[in-house]
């Protein structure tokens, strides 16, 4: 058990919720429209999964390598950074990670597709390459995207509309501008949890030399630019239930608002370190379960 524990730290298995709740919202969105698979909602699961663990080993290597993770950080205690786990046998977890992500995404694409849409494998095998870069090269490698204040935008386009709109593809077969604003709202809020991580560690990574952009912003920006988030991403989801009603159902996602509007308050009045990182498992936990409710508001009829 001892050796299995700083694995499964390392692996931040409480991040898995939120990466799959754009699977959720494209699935449930494409069962309104007729359109179901378990083969493929379990294989999209998985393979959600293994990109977002394989993420999180990623950003425990780089992170550890370049010292950004350090006594000054706030939080769970990475691997690396505590020496539970070497930054070698942390490689050869990253690159037996990228095995399991290669076999499980051409098991989803086969599933949902065969050998009749080559356009459509062809797609979805450069977007699980898209998908393993953006994963590798957040903390990793001589360039990180994520030293430079990118996260965000790679983050709102993967959590939210590829996520969405990739997963409403594969039941499908086609876009609908129906998974449009669910997606953009789900990128705001996948966003509103990566920045509240940047502000929680908003000081340790500028003396690192990490530039996030909440280190860019400053923390009184970044609390703005936070609340434009989750309240932008609720306005969005209320314009397309006006949009797209159908029964009453579909503003079931309301009940959400409540921890959102909390949350929000607490991060207003935040005023360290920790504040910021009791809310992380929050904010995670209530976009996964807008997610729950928005997509179940539609197959609910």
């Amino acid at each position: 058990m001892k050796k299995i524990k700083p694995w499964l730290s390392a692996m931040r298995l409480r991040t898995l919720p939120l990466s799959v709740s754009g699977i959720i919202l494209g699935t449930c969105f494409a069962y309104y429209n007729g359109h179901f698979s378990w083969w493929v909602l379990v294989l999209a699961i998985l393979t959600t999964m293994s990109l977002q663990i394989l993420s999180n080993l990623a950003n425990d290597y780089g992170d550890g390598v370049k010292g950004t993770d350090n006594n000054e950080r706030v939080g769970p205690e990475r691997a690396i950074q505590s020496g539970a786990i070497t930054p070698e046998r942390m490689l050869e977890a990253i690159k037996f990670n990228i095995v399991i992500v290669i076999i499980l995404t051409f098991s989803l694409i086969w599933a949902a597709f065969g050998p009749n849409e080559f356009l459509l494998l062809l797609l979805f095998v450069t977007l699980g390459g898209m998908s393993v870069y953006a994963a590798l090269n957040y903390t990793m490698g001589d360039s990180p995207y994520g030293y430079k204040a990118l996260g965000d935008v790679f983050v709102f386009i993967f959590f939210g509309l590829i996520s969405t709109l990739g997963s409403y593809l594969l039941y499908t077969k086609t876009i609908d501008h129906l998974t449009f604003l669910p997606g953009i709202a789900l990128g705001f809020l996948s966003v509103g949890v990566l920045n509240l991580n940047n502000m929680r560690d908003i000081q340790s990574d500028e003396n690192s030399g990490k530039i996030t952009l909440a280190v860019k912003l400053g923390l009184k920006k970044a609390k703005i630019y936070h609340n434009l988030l989750i309240v932008g991403a609720m306005l969005l989801t209320i314009i397309f239930s006006v949009l797209y009603y159908v029964v009453p159902y579909n503003f079931l996602y309301l009940i959400s608002f409540i921890p959102f509007i909390v949350h929000l308050k607490k991060i207003n009045n935040a005023r360290d370190s920790k504040d910021f990182d009791s809310q992380l498992k929050v904010l995670a936990l209530s976009t996964f379960l807008f997610s729950l409710l928005l997509g179940i508001g539609y197959i609910l009829y």
